[in-house]
Parts: structure tokens; C-alpha cells; sequence
């Protein structure tokens, strides 16, 4: 059983997205990057044989992915959270940083897809910051390089 910090939130729709990617890979992504090694394997000499070599170096690529989806979406915990301006996995948290006015998502990379949006997880030294406190709230932290940030929650609603 996963514990609270291996689960991953996702929406409905990146789950959705990231099942059927996972589906491609493990069926016809395999397929097809096999038909490449062995078209290229019967070109002759494997040593010098550079589409070869890259079809290999691509199927462990297919191959890591296909892992990664995996170990995700079995730890993944799927809906929308509660849109009660705390902060947490899943939302999108309008903040002055340092100063600085920034919108970001709280969580995996994989919830926001193509959007154009930074995201933090939530085990980063920002994200642990702010994790669990609500819009109106001011929090700091120290960043990596030692420096405190202040960091002003504006605005706090789910992703989507």
C-alpha cells in the first residue's frame, strides 16, 4: 500500500490521457520500435550501425516511460479537490513570491499536460511552504541557496 507521500493527484482527464499513453507504448509503441530494430538489425554490421543504435537507445526510452506510467498511475488518487482556497495538490495558487506575482500548480507535471504553466511539487521547498495553508495567508521559507522567501497566497482554486 502507497503511503500519503508516493500517491500523486490527478484530474480525470490527465489520468485519462495518461492511461491511453501508457496503452500506446505498452502495445503499439512496442510494436513499432521492434520493427525498427529488426529492419535495421538486417542492414548488416550492428557496430557501425547508426539507426541501430538509435532504435535501441529509443525502445528504452519507450521502455522507461511505459515504468514510469505504470508505478504512477498505481499510486495516482483521481478527482478534483475541494475548492476551499487551501492549498494542496491539484491546485493552481496565485502567489507574490519574493515580491514577485506568480501563478503556478501545486503537483505532478503530469496534471497540467500542455498547459503553459510553472508547477511545483508539493515536497519542494516552496510547495512544502505553502501546502495546507489557505488564500490570505502569508508563509516563508528558505530556498536552497539559503535565502528566506515571503511568499503572500493571493488566490487559491483548483486546476483545471
Amino acid at each position: 500500500m502507497a503511503d500519503d507521500k508516493t500517491v500523486t493527484w490527478l484530474t480525470q482527464e490527465a489520468h485519462d490521457r495518461l492511461t491511453a499513453e501508457l496503452e500506446h507504448l505498452s502495445g503499439q509503441g512496442r510494436d513499432d520500435i521492434a520493427k525498427r530494430i529488426e529492419a535495421a538489425r538486417d542492414e548488416g554490421d550492428l557496430k557501425e550501425n547508426g539507426g541501430y543504435h538509435a532504435a535501441k537507445e529509443e525502445q528504452g526510452k519507450i521502455e522507461a516511460r511505459i515504468r514510469q506510467l505504470t508505478a504512477l498511475l498505481r499510486t495516482a488518487s483521481v478527482g478534483n479537490p475541494a475548492d476551499d482556497g487551501v492549498v494542496e495538490p491539484g491546485m493552481r495558487v496565485t502567489a507574490r513570491i519574493a515580491g514577485e506575482l506568480q501563478e503556478f500548480l501545486v503537483g505532478s507535471r503530469e496534471i497540467a499536460g500542455d498547459a503553459d504553466l510553472n508547477v511545483y511539487s508539493e515536497a519542494s521547498p516552496l510547495g512544502s511552504a505553502i501546502i495546507g495553508h489557505s488564500q490570505g495567508e502569508t508563509v516563508s521559507y528558505t530556498a536552497p541557496n539559503g535565502k528566506e522567501i515571503t511568499v503572500e497566497i493571493l488566490k487559491v482554486v483548483t486546476f483545471s
